[in-house]
């Protein structure tokens, strides 16, 4: 059976996980009972199982969540705000709604998703991205982040809308939606309902070239109800318990 050396040469050569497999079919009474077939076989899988594992763990670290614990297991789909859940599991391509209504935390939770499958992901905030973009044409490097925004398999798109668009922005932000048409997946989150991301982008030709590619190859979900921070916020304090806070 395998020795100690061969147990030192796969820890070299990485494979953590026939290592820890081997560890522990050492230690049990009955391992000397099994095949060497099936030693490797109970190995094999070990090692393919960490490693599926540490590509998720990487691909959610480069996806720079805003809700890196939200999950589609975790989705309420109680919560009264038309959140349809054989929809919601096919993965929507666009999600619209009114402020705390879940649309960021739903959009994490299908990127977590997106990475367990092994999908590259990457999260932005419009705002931020434009800011991000506009200093990139600056110094240089306005190439390498379009090129990042474009390879990604799946990218969100967090908070568009948010004010209308300027020309600059409106470049950009059809810059990445010609270069991602057809080719990869696009996740946007909005406040505003999709009929009105035409005066937003404010150019009626531009609006027409953007919209064309995104809306009508898109999965829609419009979100409505209560705001979930609301139900999810602690109870208020009493009378007499902010007595006692005020007044120790």
């Amino acid at each position: 059976m395998l020795t100690n050396p061969t147990l030192d040469q796969m820890q070299a050569l990485g494979l953590a996980g026939m290592a820890a497999a081997w560890r522990q079919l050492a230690e049990q009474t009955n391992a000397q009972e099994l095949s060497r077939d099936e030693w490797l076989g109970l190995m094999l899988d070990r090692e393919i199982a960490m490693r599926a594992d540490k590509r998720v763990r990487n691909r959610l670290a480069s996806a720079k969540l805003r809700f890196p614990e939200a999950s589609i297991e975790d989705i309420d789909f109680a919560a009264p705000r038309g959140l349809d859940r054989r929809n919601t599991m096919a993965l929507a391509q666009g999600v619209t709604g009114q402020t705390g209504t879940g649309k960021s935390w739903l959009a994490c939770a299908f990127g977590r998703q997106a990475a367990r499958l092994d999908h590259s992901v990457l999260y932005v905030r419009v705002p931020r991205l434009f800011e991000d973009l506009a200093l990139a044409r600056l110094d240089g490097r306005f190439p390498r982040l379009i090129d990042k925004l474009t390879r990604v398999q799946l990218l969100i798109l967090d908070d568009f809308g948010t004010h209308s668009l300027t020309d600059q922005q409106r470049f950009h932000l059809f810059e990445i939606v010609e270069e991602r048409y057809r080719r990869k997946s696009t996740l946007i989150t909005a406040q505003v309902p999709v009929a009105r991301w035409h005066d937003l982008i404010a150019d009626p030709t531009v609006a027409d070239a953007i919209l064309d590619r995104i809306v009508h190859n898109a999965h829609r979900i419009t979100l409505h109800g209560d705001s979930m921070r609301e139900q999810k916020a602690p109870p208020l304090l009493t009378g007499d318990e902010n007595g006692e806070i005020n007044h120790p």
